[in-house]
Parts: structure tokens; sequence; C-alpha cells
């Protein structure tokens, strides 16, 4: 905890913190308020608040699935902080364009027709700006910390972020949408003003990329619309068959390749429970948007919890030593979980209960520590894995690596969001689709205990043979 105060007090530090906090604050805000807004406001179905859930989460993946390889690339050849800053000033367009949207649809005009579409066109440009942002946040760290700093400052990276969560969430399911729609705004300009704090992270190789997406940018011709039409399809192309490679080239490091995939089936779970939680709280619990948004801060609160605990568990070392049972605990609580809403009481009056009433449940308590005990396990299998991707690998690569595995993360929770919008249409209750998240967390673990034995083998190897310490240690 002394690291962690410590690192909370440095400009090398702060600044990156507070900036990656108003950016996952903003994110969680906007994506809250429209779809509690769109679930309890616009629709009356639970087969399409599901859909519309499902597929907002699916827009908002998309981007990391198309841009995570340029991204990558970017953020190990430039100055990652410069990217910062211009990505925070993009940040400032689609907050507009979103308040826009949100103003729209609070007013009735044209709802259907122009404001959702336009909402979830927004909801992709916020991942994209995500996208570029992602790879940033962590593969920054081992540049302006010490080695022993990289675990503490991935957890307070991590908590914080979920802070962050908690903060745009309650807020969202809070204040009034014409609020919302004022306060993402103001938060992408503070935002800006923050990122100009976060020192230079100059590119630590010496190698040139080539980046095909961006080269409409750098040509000159008469008819700049004919450009684009003829080159983006086949960039888009390009940039797909590199994700690919980027993946491919990470397999040839096991512990990193065994990270990626158990971070990748945590963030699936993750996904189907945020896709449930607001048709969940309407339907199953008679609960009102304010609980829905609660549950939301119960699951942050727990990733929090999680990231600074494992950290002291670990006393700074990146290991997934403990990464196996903490899965299977995790899953334990998502049964537990569903047993608790299959014994939910309905509602006699058909209303939905306010977060006052809905406390006063006999089951309600239970239920939330069912959550907590979720996310909070959650936190502990997590976050030593990030870590994993910025010290296993080559020091002007992490990007890359980073980059690499937010396309498996963004794979695995589209074949999430699919499946569980499969179920809905085959009419299986939501409540009933929490047991999938806990059959995910099944593999999680099998995943977690490979990538300690390959944690345990590098570590052997580096003893026969000194030259390999650093890259065990």
């Amino acid at each position: 905890m002394t690291t962690s105060t410590h690192l909370m007090r440095q400009k090398r530090f702060l600044p990156l913190m507070v900036t990656q906090f108003f950016n996952a604050f903003n994110d969680n805000l906007f994506k809250t308020a429209l779809v509690l807004f769109v679930v309890y406001s616009v629709y009356n179905d639970e087969q399409q608040e599901s859909v519309f859930s499902a597929l907002a989460t699916g827009i908002f993946i998309l981007p990391f699935v198309v841009l995570s390889a340029l991204a990558g690339q970017l953020a190990d050849t430039n100055d990652k902080a410069m990217i910062i800053r211009r990505v925070k000033l993009f940040e400032i367009f689609w907050a507009s364009l979103g308040a826009l949207g949100l103003f729209m649809a609070w007013t009735g005009f044209m709802v259907h027709t122009v404001a959702i579409p336009l909402l979830l066109f927004v909801v992709f440009l916020a991942a994209a700006q995500s996208t570029f942002l992602a790879p940033i946040k962590y593969s920054i760290l081992p540049q302006h910390l010490e080695k022993d700093e990289v675990l503490p400052g991935t957890g307070l990276v991590e908590a914080g972020t979920y802070i962050a969560i908690l903060t745009g969430t309650i807020l969202a399911g809070f204040i009034n949408v014409e609020i919302a729609m004022v306060g993402i705004v103001v938060t992408a300009i503070v935002g800006y003003f923050v990122s100009r704090w976060v020192p230079d992270a100059p590119p630590q190789g010496d190698h040139e990329m080539h980046y095909p997406l961006l080269e409409p940018f750098a040509q000159k011709t008469a008819n700049p619309v004919k450009r684009w039409l003829g080159f983006v399809p086949v960039a888009i192309a390009d940039q797909i068959v590199m994700s690919w490679r980027l993946v491919f080239d990470t397999k040839a490091n096991r512990e990193i390749w065994y990270a990626i995939l158990a971070i990748s089936f945590f963030w699936t779970i993750g996904a189907v429970l945020f896709i449930q939680f607001p048709p969940l709280a309407k339907n199953q619990l008679a609960a009102s948007k304010e609980v829905a948004s609660l549950f939301l801060v119960i699951f942050s609160i727990g990733i929090a919890i999680g990231s600074i605990g494992i950290n002291a568990l670990l006393k700074g070392e990146v290991s997934a030593r403990y990464s196996p049972i903490s899965v299977v605990v995790m899953g334990g609580f998502i049964i537990g979980f569903y047993l608790v809403c299959r014994a939910w009481p309905p509602h006699p009056s058909g209303e939905l209960l306010s977060v006052d009433a809905w406390i006063l449940e006999p089951l309600a308590i239970p239920l939330s520590l069912m959550l907590l005990g979720i996310a909070t396990a959650g936190g502990f299998f997590v976050v030593p894995l990030y870590a994993f991707l910025t010290t296993r690998c080559e020091h002007d690569a992490a990007s890359r690596t980073i980059a690499a595995n937010n396309i498996v993360n963004s794979l695995a929770m589209v074949v999430g969001s699919v499946i569980a919008v499969g179920l809905t249409f085959l009419g299986v209750p939501t409540a009933e689709q929490l047991l999938l998240t806990a059959a995910m967390s099944v593999v999680s673990a099998w995943l977690g205990w490979v990538l300690f034995q390959a944690e345990k083998e590098a570590k052997a190897r580096a003893a026969e043979d000194p030259r390999q310490a650093q890259a065990a240690e």
C-alpha cells in the first residue's frame, strides 16, 4: 500500500491515472445513460430490451477488432502522451454528438429513425477512442515506473478505472438524461486538459511501421471522396489481416498467450453480465433503473477491491498463482447469484421498486453480496494477467501486445454477446443465462492454471540459464 500511495503523488503517474479515470467515467456515463433510458423509457418488451443491450455492447466491441492492430502500432512507434492528447481531443467531438442524440431521444424527436441510430453510432466512436487508448494505459507504465512499481501501478489503474465506472454508473442511474448530456461534454473537456500533463513517452524501438489505414490523409487528389470510397474497404481488410498477424505473433510466448486467453474469457463473462443486468433488474427483480445502476455500481466496487487486494496478496510479484482459485470462486458466486434471482418473489403490485424499497426486500442483501463476490474474485483474477502482458514481452512491443489482447478479448466478447442474443431469441429467460457465465468460469480457471504452469516453467528455465532471469522476473 506504501508503493501505491507513493505513486499517487508522482507526476509521472498521477496525470495518466486521472486521464484514464475521466475517460472511463465519461464512457460509462454515456453508455449507461443511453441503455437505461432506452430500456426503461423507449421499449417495453424484455426481448427488445435484451437485444438492444446486446447490440450496444456489440457495437462498442467492433472497433477493438478492426482498429486494435493500428492502435498498437501507433503507440509503439509514436509518443504515447501525444496520442493520448489527440484522442482526448476527439472525445469532445463524440461527446457533443452524443449529447445531441440524447437530447433528440429525450424530447421524442425522431427517436427510432434518427436518435437511436445516432446514439449507437456515437457508441462506436466512443469505442474507437477507447481502442486507441487501451494499448497505452498499460504499456506506458513500464516506461514511467520502476520494475517493482508496475504491478501496483497496474492495480491502481485498474482500480481507478472501476471507481470511474462506478461513479459514471451512479450518476447515469440517478440523474436526469438532460443533465447527463451536459455532463459528458464537460467531462470530455476537463479530461483533455488533464491529459496535457501526462509526461512524454517516446517510442522505445527504432523500427518504422506502415499505417495503410492512414494513407488517404497523406494523398493529395482532387476528389477525396472518390479516394476514400475506393480505399477504405481495402484498408479495413488490410487491418483485419494485420490484426490476425499481430495475434499470431503473440502465441510465440506461452505466458502472454495464455494470459490473453484467460483475460478474454473473463471479459466475456463480464460482457454477458453487463448485458443481462438492466433487463434482469426490470423483469426478474421488478426493480427501477436506479437499482439496475446499483448492480453495475456493486460490480465496479468489487473489481476495485479485488484489483488492490491482489497486489497486497502478491506483494508486488507478477504471478498467476491465485488466478485459478479466484475464478473458481467467481463461478461459485455466479451460481449463488442465479439461485437468489430464481428465489426472488414477484412484486404483487407490478410496479418497479425504488432503491429504498428494493433494499428492504428480504433477498436484496444476499443478492448484493453475491454480486460483490463475483466482482471481487474477478479483480483478483484479472489484474495480475494484465501485468503479465507488459512485463513478459519485449520493451518496444508492449502496446502491440496489449492490442493483440484487445483483439482476442473483443472477439470473445462478441461471441458471448451473440450467444446471449441467441438464447434470448430462443426464449431462455435472462436469469437462466447466468448459468452460461458460470460455465465460462470453469474454462477461465483451466486457462489460469495452464498460465501458472507456464510461469513456473519459465522460472525453472531462468534458474538454469541466468541470462533468462530478467525475462522471467
